[in-house]
C-alpha cells in the first residue's frame, strides 16, 4: 500500500511559478521560496520512496522520520544512484528505507526558515562537491521541516544578484546626475559671483573716496563760514530747506552703513565663489575656519527660531583639500541640523504650548586630536535637537536613505558628504546621537601632506 504522507502545501508546489513571478528581494528568506513536504517513516520500503518521486517529478527528496521525528533525508539523486547500482534493487528496493539511509549516511544541510536567501546560497555552495546538489532542509518551525531544491535556491540567488546590480546601477546614475548638477550649479554660481563682484568692488572702492570727499566738502564749508561770517538770506534759506545740520550728522552715518552693507555683500559673494569650487582638479591648502564661516554666511537667513550658533574654534593647521567640496559637507551637515531643530521646536511648541527653557543650538568645534592614524583636524557639528533613532544609525550614510518627508529630502546629502570626506580627503565622518538630546557629526581630516 502506498504510504507516503504529503501535506496540502506539497501539492501547491507541483507547479512551480516562474522565477520572474517570485516576490523576492535582498531581504527575502528561505520561506519565500517553494518548499516541499514529503515525509516517510524509516520502516517503510524504499519502493514507496520511488513511488513518491514518480508521483511528483519536481520533488528533490523525501524527509525521513522515526515515529514522526525528523531523522534525515534521502535526495532523488542519491536514491536513484544507489538503486541503479549493481544489485541495488535486490539490496534496497523491497527493504525498509532505513537500510539505504544507513548505508549512504547523507549529511544534510539544515537551515532555519528565517535564513536570508543570499546567505543560504553561500552556505550551500560551500559544501563538499558530492553534496553540493543535495536539497537543503529548511526548519520552518521547531521540529517541522521541508525541503528546498538547490537549483531553485541558486536561481533565486542569481535573481537577487541581478536586482542588486540594477539597483546599484540606478543609484550610481542618480549619484552621477546629482554630482553633475552640483558641479553645474557650482560653475553657474562662480560665474554669477564673478559678475557681481566686479561692480561691487567698484562700489566698495568708491565708497571710501566718497566718504573722504564729503569730509573735505564739510571742511571747505566750515572755512567759508569762518571767512564770510556775514549772514546771507539766500544761503540760510537753502540750509533750512535741505536741513543742513541734519545732513551733516546723517550723511556720514549713511555712507558708513552703505560701506558696511557693501562689505557684507562682498563677503557673501566671496563665500559663493568659494563654495562654487566644486570641480577643483587638485587639493590645495585649505583654512577650515574660513570654509565654515563662508558656509555660515550663506546660511545666514536660515537661522530662524532664535537658533544660536556657538563656535569653539581651536588652533588648527591648514588641511590639504578641496575647499568647495568641504564647504558642501559643512552645508549639508548644517542644513540637516537646522531642519531638525526647526521641526523639533515646532513640535515642542505644539505639545507644550511653549519651549520651556530649551534653546535651539548648533555648536561648532574645531581642534587637533590624536588618532590611530596620527594627528587629525576634528570638526564637530552638534545640535541639541531630537536625535536620530538607533535603528537608523547603520543606514545614515547610505545613498537615498532619508528620514525627511517625501519631497523634502533626497537621501543624497550625507552619502555625498561621506564620500567627499573619506574618498576625496582620506578622512573619516562619524555620527553620534542620543535620541531626544543631541546629534553630533565629527569630521576627521588629515593635516597638510597627510592625504
Amino acid at each position: 500500500m502506498f504510504a507516503v504522507r504529503e501535506t496540502s502545501s506539497e501539492l501547491s508546489v507541483l507547479h512551480i511559478p516562474e522565477i520572474c513571478t517570485w516576490n523576492i528581494s535582498s531581504e527575502s528568506t528561505l520561506l519565500d521560496l517553494p518548499l516541499y513536504n514529503c515525509q516517510i517513516e524509516l520502516t517503510q520500503q524504499a519502493k514507496e520512496v520511488a513511488q513518491a518521486f514518480e508521483k511528483n517529478s519536481m520533488l528533490p527528496g523525501v524527509i525521513l522520520t522515526e515515529e514522526g521525528n525528523f531523522v534525515g533525508i534521502i535526495s532523488r539523486r542519491l536514491f536513484y544512484e544507489k538503486i541503479n547500482r549493481r544489485y541495488g534493487l535486490e539490496m534496497f528496493f523491497k527493504r525498509p528505507i532505513e537500510v539505504l539511509y544507513k548505508f549512504s549516511k547523507p549529511d544534510p544541510l539544515v537551515l532555519p526558515g528565517s535564513k536570508l536567501i543570499v546567505e543560504a546560497a553561500q552556505e550551500s555552495l560551500y559544501r563538499s562537491a558530492e553534496l553540493i546538489y543535495e536539497p537543503v532542509v529548511v526548519e520552518i518551525a521547531p521540529q517541522s521541516y521541508k525541503l528546498l531544491d538547490v537549483h531553485q535556491l541558486i536561481i533565486a540567488q542569481s535573481r537577487i544578484h541581478e536586482l542588486t546590480n540594477k539597483l546599484l546601477h540606478k543609484q550610481t546614475q542618480a549619484k552621477l546626475i546629482q554630482t553633475e548638477k552640483m558641479a553645474s550649479l557650482g560653475r553657474i554660481v562662480a560665474e554669477v559671483a564673478h559678475e557681481i563682484r566686479n561692480p561691487l568692488n567698484c562700489i566698495w572702492g568708491n565708497l571710501t573716496f566718497l566718504l573722504s570727499y564729503f569730509e573735505h566738502l564739510l571742511q571747505l564749508i566750515s572755512v567759508y563760514e569762518e571767512e564770510y561770517s556775514e549772514p546771507c538770506p539766500r544761503i540760510d534759506a537753502l540750509k533750512e530747506e535741505i536741513e543742513f545740520d541734519f545732513l551733516q550728522e546723517d550723511l556720514p552715518v549713511t555712507l558708513e552703513g552703505m560701506e558696511l552693507g557693501a562689505s557684507q555683500l562682498l563677503k557673501i559673494v566671496n563665500g559663493l565663489h568659494h563654495f562654487s569650487h566644486m570641480d577643483e582638479t587638485k587639493p590645495v591648502e585649505t583654512d577650515i575656519h574660513e570654509c565654515v564661516e563662508m558656509t555660515l554666511l550663506i546660511l545666514k537667513n536660515r537661522f530662524k527660531n532664535s537658533i544660536e550658533v556657538v563656535k569653539n574654534y581651536g588652533e588648527v593647521p591648514l588641511v590639504t583639500g578641496y575647499s568647495g567640496q568641504l564647504s558642501q559637507v559643512f552645508l549639508n551637515l548644517l542644513v540637516n541640523a537646522l531642519d531638525a531643530l526647526t521641526e523639533y521646536a515646532a513640535d515642542r511648541e505644539i505639545q507644550t504650548e511653549c519651549l520651556d527653557n530649551w534653546q535651539p543650538q548648533i555648536e561648532i568645534t574645531t581642534k587637533v586630536i590624536e588618532t590611530e592614524h596620527g594627528k587629525r583636524v576634528a570638526i564637530c557639528i552638534a545640535d541639541n535637537g531630537p536625535g536620530i533613532p538607533p535603528e537608523n544609525h547603520q543606514q545614515i550614510f547610505e545613498t537615498f536613505f532619508t528620514t525627511k518627508p517625501a519631497g523634502k529630502g533626497t537621501g543624497m546629502g550625507l552619502a555625498i558628504s561621506h564620500q567627499i570626506v573619506t574618498e576625496k580627503h582620506g578622512g573619516q565622518l562619524k555620527m553620534r546621537s542620543q535620541p531626544g538630546q543631541s546629534t553630533e557629526f565629527e569630521i576627521l581630516l588629515p593635516i597638510i601632506g597627510k592625504i
